[in-house]
């Protein structure tokens, strides 16, 4: 009887020690930190210039993040504006383009671990200089720029925000070195132009390679900045930079 009074207690402190100690992995964690880390795989559509089969080189490579409107799960959401909208009307580029969608229900570019799968894919699969390798979005996309180029900043040789939404200035130092040419509308009543201009003065503060522009006259729409190119060529401006060695 004492025997098995005794079992009866080892058990009981077997099982106290057990569920103890899965209490304990679980107190402070944050789910939305696995949603994070966690890798997941975003549809894209993919642009090669057209002498990509012909010339056997390596490429640039321009990552585009769209704005919240095009959320979802159909790519041709995505050619509503923006280089998906050129690259549909027949504009031809030498460089590539990749252009990941953001899922329904997902907040912004910063809240899933997208950046990883892709950006292995692309480098396993098609001929891309590493050192030439670009980021630009509009919107929540320009946010996104700032949001994925923080979290690897020896991935990119340049970055072009557009009127970026939903970003912090948090770690915004780590991409001091990283030429920044970020554009905002003085008239926009969407994204308050004070969101890029704190990004641009935290920049200087910490000796940024950043180059704002105002543009007077605008409002939120300045998706054409993509199109037009004559006063401001941003392509020619990414091209011209490599990636700094650190």
């Amino acid at each position: 009887m004492i025997r098995r009074f005794g079992l009866i207690c080892f058990f009981a402190l077997l099982t106290a020690c057990f569920f103890s100690k899965s209490s304990a992995k679980n107190i402070g964690s944050d789910p939305s930190e696995n949603t994070r880390t966690e890798k997941k795989k975003y549809n894209y559509l993919l642009y090669l210039p057209k002498e990509y089969n012909v010339a056997k080189k390596k490429y640039p490579l321009v990552i585009y993040l769209h704005g919240s409107s095009q959320r979802g799960n159909d790519l041709n959401k995505l050619k509503a504006y923006g280089l998906p909208q050129l690259i549909e009307k027949g504009r031809n580029f030498e460089f590539i383009i990749a252009s990941p969608q953001c899922p329904d229900g997902v907040t912004d570019w910063s809240s899933e671990n997208w950046f990883d799968s892709l950006f292995v894919y692309l480098n396993t699969k098609y001929r891309i200089d590493p050192d030439r390798v670009y980021l630009t979005g509009i919107s929540m996309g320009g946010g996104g720029t700032f949001e994925i180029a923080k979290k690897y900043p020896d991935k990119f040789a340049a970055l072009v925000p557009l009127c970026a939404w939903n970003s912090a200035i948090t770690n915004i130092c780590n991409i001091r070195h990283i030429p920044t040419w970020t554009f905002h509308g003085k008239l926009d009543d969407i994204v308050p132009i004070a969101e890029t201009e704190e990004k641009v003065k935290k920049l200087r503060d910490c000796k940024g390679n950043t180059t704002f522009t105002v543009l007077e006259n605008d409002g939120h729409g300045i998706q054409w900045l993509y199109e037009k190119n004559d006063t401001y060529d941003i392509y020619e401006w990414m091209l011209k930079h490599k990636r700094e060695a650190k």
